[in-house]
C-alpha cells in the first residue's frame, strides 16, 4: 500500500517555531504492508524519534511527533490513491 505523509516543521532544535518558513510543510510518499510498517519506516529511514504516542484512525490513517536533527515535526499518514 503507497502512504503519503504531509510533514509539518514545528519547531526548531532550541525550540523556536518555524512558521512562515516555505519548507514548513512537506510531502512524501512510502509504500508499506500496514500503517504501523510505514511509521516504522519512515522514523527509521529518517533518522528519527518518536515523541508520544502514535494517533492511528480507521482508514490506514495515523499521525506522530518526532524529533529529527532538524527539529520537531508532526506527521500525518494517508492511504495515496493506487492511480
Amino acid at each position: 500500500m503507497r502512504f503519503t505523509i504531509e510533514q509539518r516543521h514545528l519547531t526548531d532544535m532550541e525550540g523556536r517555531p518555524v512558521a512562515g518558513v516555505e519548507t514548513a510543510v512537506e510531502f512524501h510518499n512510502l509504500d508499506a504492508e500496514t500503517i504501523d510498517d510505514a511509521v516504522g519506516l519512515y522514523v527509521l529511514n529518517g533518522g528519527a524519534e518518536i515523541l508520544g504516542n502514535v494517533l492511528k484512525f480507521p482508514g490506514f490513517q495515523a499521525v506522530v511527533t518526532i524529533r529529527k536533527p532538524s527539529g520537531v515535526y508532526t506527521l500525518q499518514f494517508t492511504p495515496a490513491s493506487q492511480v
